[in-house]
């Protein structure tokens, strides 16, 4: 029964016993094997009392239905309690509901479903696999009133069977016919040899085997009955006899016992099916030793050819550990997988790698995708045409100043420091083509050259020109002698001095960390592991961009001092206002740029947000600086090319002469509306810009 129910794959049940030896010790039996293999729950255990109350067989079907799910019900219980139990079953309408499991004393009986074959259909019965005794039946057929009277049942057995009575003593009440002694069995009345006939003779045969074993052992070579046979036979002894028999029965099949006392078990089973409105219990296989079953020969009354189920819980899904219940191990709960754990066996979730995520049905791990920042990306698409205006606007101006290189304005500009300038310019446009590329040791290599050598060559070039401005006024309000390092060639130096140190740092990073790629799967590891990214990116940590910058925002800040110092300069001397609108307006956008850069660092956008946002803020830069200091010079070099002559020159005392002027009309401003100061200081005097450059 414990392999029918395995090989159903029913897994939670409820036992039903009569009460008494027969029902309790089958029941204990199968609970202790349910125990022993695994893979079996009892629900729920119950008994049927000798002399039940009342309402006790619909009490026990309401107990059975508390655990629903335990449909299968494996019955050790005598035929009528059976008949109740199957009756209590439909007034509670669960027809249907219970898979009932019988032992053989249900076996094929019609008895206990006569009158509610609906509710019994689909019931699986085993009864021993039995053969028929020709032997006995030729012996039986014979039989007579003449030659059967040590039989004392036999008169009884004959008016029975041919439903007549035996003269005034017969047995039988009413009026019937009287027996003439003449009539056959099998050829008067209908005949079928009793099932359990065979089990009868081997049991005879056995014990006449296990006596004459004894016999031969006690009483060899004497005849009849000794002494120690006939006055004290032990039945310990006598037991171990029969255990130890070994002979072939009446159907020709071993009688043998095992340790316990048991004959080997060999059992037909049967299921109780209702076709065509006709029932029978039909053969759907066996089990001697181990179990035969004809699962397709099974029929249940749903018509569904799939087995119905008796289980606690239900299978979990893919993905999906058990949480056994305590106490029940049949019974689970069913626990997902979640974030980025994966089904590792059937009770237990672990973690993938922290490079790997978890399959779509989560019993696995799958390397997490790598993106990086694509060309056709929104995020690379406005900066990659910010860079190509500039990079356009940057090459004309750049053409116009070699094109109209010897005229006024342009060397007025100071041709040497504008290139330098307008190659910084270049730099900060091309370095958003670098941000945006695949990344590889190439491109890490420059982008950590050309991160914040654009940077460095405009300001440098910005710093040391507003420092010769300042120099050169500071000592005009001192002498008259000109101060040192204000020739092209110095300026030059200078300049390329300051940018050295910006590249000697980068050489310093070059050697203390070689560039390379990572992938970084932190940036994106977002909570639905579906979602996550891993991101290819250059070894450049927020701390080494910011160091990488941090020189040229410091040449940036000491210019912005010098153009804070200079803003008194009368304008048409040089370009020290220009210069300090422009710094004011690169100081405000860099102020926006990093709490944009660090305040989306925990965001799962972080990789496009800020390469974005650097690239705009050197654009952003680049193009002040170009659109201050350039555009109007070409402005008047392409459509005012009446502007672009010589003045007069003057010299370096004259110079001076109006710096002097200049700070003694600057105190004066307080006492004259704003403006008058420069308007009396522009009409004083007549510059020579080409001098101070």
């Amino acid at each position: 029964m414990m392999d029918i129910v395995t090989a159903m794959e029913w897994n939670y049940v409820s036992t039903l016993a009569s009460e008494g030896n027969y029902g309790e010790s089958g029941v204990e039996a199968f609970i202790q094997i349910s125990r022993e293999t695994g893979g079996v729950c009892i629900a729920q255990s119950l008994k049927i009392p000798r002399e039940p109350r009342p309402g006790e067989f619909d009490k026990i079907i309401r107990r059975l239905l508390e655990t629903s799910n335990a449909r299968a019900i494996i019955m050790f219980a005598n035929e009528d309690d059976i008949r109740r139990i199957l009756d209590a079953a439909k007034r509670n309408n669960q027809t249907g509901h219970f898979l009932w499991v019988g032992s053989d004393s249900w076996g094929s009986k019609i008895s206990p479903v006569i009158g509610q074959e609906r509710v019994a259909e689909g019931a699986i019965t085993i009864l021993p696999k039995r053969a028929s005794v020709d032997a006995f039946d030729r012996y039986f057929r014979s039989r007579s009133l003449s030659n059967n009277r040590r039989n004392v049942w036999f008169a009884e057995f004959w008016e029975e069977n041919f439903n007549c009575k035996l003269g005034m003593h017969g047995k039988r009440p009413g009026s019937l016919k009287k027996c003439t002694g003449l009539e056959k069995i099998g050829r008067d009345s209908s005949y079928e040899q009793e099932g359990k006939v065979q089990f009868v003779m081997d049991a005879v045969y056995a014990m006449a085997h296990a006596l004459h074993r004894m016999h031969r052992e006690l009483c060899y070579g004497y005849p009849g009955l000794c002494p120690r046979m006939a006055n004290n036979i032990d039945g310990k002894e006598l037991l171990s006899h029969i255990r130890s028999v070994n002979f072939n029965g009446s159907a020709g099949t071993p009688v043998v016992f095992n340790e316990n006392g048991d004959a080997p078990g060999r059992y037909d089973i049967f299921q109780y099916q209702i076709t065509n409105r006709s029932t029978e219990y039909k053969v759907i296989g066996s089990w001697t030793n181990k179990l035969h079953l004809k699962v397709d020969a099974m029929r249940w009354r749903t018509g569904d050819p799939s087995l119905p189920a008796s289980v606690c819980s239900i299978p979990c899904r893919a993905g999906e550990r058990k949480k056994v219940v305590k106490g029940v191990p049949c019974c689970w709960h069913c626990e997902r997988c979640e974030g980025y754990h994966h089904q590792a066996s059937e009770f237990t979730c672990e973690l993938c790698p922290y490079e790997m995520r978890p399959d779509s049905n989560r019993t696995g791990c799958v390397p997490i995708p790598i993106i990086k920042l694509e060309w056709h990306s929104p995020w690379a698409v406005v900066p990659v045409f910010i860079s190509m205006l500039g990079i356009i606007a940057t090459s004309f101006v750049i053409v116009t100043f070699v094109r109209y290189n010897d005229t006024p304005i342009v060397r007025a500009s100071g041709r040497e420091m504008s290139y330098v300038l307008l190659t910084g310019i270049f730099l900060c446009y091309a370095i958003t083509f670098l941000m945006i590329a695949t990344p590889d040791v190439g491109v890490c290599s420059l982008r950590r050259i050309f991160l914040g050598l654009g940077m460095c060559f405009s300001y440098a070039a910005l710093l040391t020109k507003t420092n010769r401005i300042h120099r050169i006024f500071e000592q005009g309000k001192k002498s008259v002698t000109a101060p040192r390092f204000i020739s092209p060639a110095s300026q030059l130096v200078i300049t390329f001095s300051l940018i050295s140190v910006q590249l000697l740092g980068v050489f310093v990073w070059f050697a203390v960390d070689p560039p390379h790629t990572v992938v970084d799967y932190g940036e994106q590891r977002t909570q639905d592991p579906l979602s996550a990214r891993g991101v290819l990116k250059c070894d450049i940590s927020d701390l080494s961009l910011i160091c990488s910058l941090g020189y040229s925002i410091l040449l940036m800040v000491t210019c912005t001092v010098y153009a804070i110092k200079t803003r008194g300069v009368p304008e048409t001397f040089n370009e020290a206002k220009p210069i300090g609108f422009t710094m004011y307006t690169t100081c405000i956008i860099w102020l926006a740029f990093i709490p944009i850069f660090f305040g989306t660092s925990q965001s799962a956008e972080r990789m496009y947000i800020q390469t974005t946002t650097l690239t705009i803020s050197l654009s952003l830069s680049a193009s002040v600086s170009l659109g201050m200091l350039y555009m109007p010079k070409v402005y008047i070099i392409l459509f005012h090319p009446e502007q672009n002559v010589p003045k007069r020159k003057r010299s370096f005392k004259a110079i001076v002469t109006a710096a002097t002027m200049s700070g003694k009309l600057t105190q004066k401003g307080g006492d004259r509306p704003n403006g008058e100061v420069k308007t009396e200081l522009c009409e004083s005097m007549e510059t020579n810009s080409d001098f101070i450059n």
